[in-house]
């Protein structure tokens, strides 16, 4: 029995995407989960272009994708048993956007009976960037200030909630579209970032998470009090921080922590966070999908099902 996945064959701007049958994954003592739901992330796009540094030519072909969800179809671990609806955050040796994916015990979630698969699937990624980059590269405390970029987008939505949680007074920035939609989520102030200066607005601040890089990250950190920290999903610069007294982190990529993950799923299921999917695709549709995300600035994120 084959099954269908998202493929790369070769690097090409804009990429070129084949969903084609390959050889089923062996369990090899994880377990294979039918997927329902795979993730659409800027990861996505950006290896099918070969502008993702850890994937090379020379790990093609590969399938793409790092998050789903589904049910467990074959179990080789104890406590795991077909039919059991889970998600994950998937190593980077493995594709996601396929109808069946091995995933191992220390990447393997479970879903609450009060979220969707839909919700489960869009989530994983995006949830432990937001997650990691605020709690576990920078220390965010309750009570501290902090500044989202691009807070209505896959990463930011949930950043600014984890914030909110958390106890954090949340400065956002959005577009104008976006910022009743943002405000909405939790942030106490949101900053329209095309007719407002940030700068001028959140000050004082111990964090700031930047999802944007170039000019926005280098106007972030005059926004930082002294000792403060900015977490950038991009290559940061480390000599501004330096001269302005702040500090920041080596360039860093989310890794699969199924035990964060169930907490983030706890809080979708206690009504604590909530997921924004903008649009779902076929995976047939996988290219019109890695168009959608890319060039419209979605709220929330994108789903294929699968």
């Amino acid at each position: 029995m084959t099954v269908q996945a998202v493929r790369v064959h070769r690097f090409t701007q804009p990429e070129t995407l084949v969903v084609e049958r390959v050889d089923p994954p062996a369990s090899a003592g994880g377990v294979i989960v039918a997927a329902e739901v795979a993730s659409v992330n800027p990861v996505d796009w950006k290896t099918a272009e070969g502008a993702y540094a850890p994937v090379g030519e020379a790990k093609l072909p590969i399938t793409l994708g790092r998050d789903l969800a589904g049910t467990i179809e074959t179990s080789e671990i104890e406590g795991w048993t077909p039919g059991d609806r889970v998600c994950a955050f998937i190593g980077q040796d493995r594709g996601a956007q396929a109808t069946r994916v091995r995933v191992t015990a220390e990447e393997l979630t479970r879903i609450p009976d009060r979220v969707s698969t839909d919700i489960a699937g869009a989530l994983p990624l995006a949830a432990m960037t937001a997650w990691q980059g605020l709690f576990d590269h920078g220390g965010l405390a309750t009570g501290q200030r902090v500044l989202i970029h691009g807070a209505a987008g896959g990463v930011g939505h949930l950043a600014v909630q984890f914030a909110r949680w958390k106890g954090c007074t949340v400065f956002a920035t959005a577009a104008a579209d976006d910022l009743d939609f943002v405000a909405s989520l939790g942030a106490d102030t949101v900053i329209d970032y095309r007719s407002q200066r940030f700068e001028d607005v959140a000050t004082e601040l111990d964090l700031v998470f930047d999802t944007q890089g170039g000019e926005t990250q280098a106007r972030s950190f005059a926004t930082l009090k002294p000792g403060g920290i900015l977490v950038s999903t991009l290559d940061p610069d480390e000599a501004r921080a330096a001269a302005l007294g702040v500090r920041t982190v080596p360039r860093w990529h989310a890794q699969p922590d199924a035990v964060a993950l169930g907490r983030v799923l706890d809080l979708v299921a206690e009504g604590a966070v909530r997921v924004e999917i903008s649009r779902r695709f076929k995976l047939d549709a996988v290219e019109d999908a890695h168009r959608f995300a890319r060039n419209d600035h979605p709220r929330g994120k994108v789903i294929l099902v699968v």
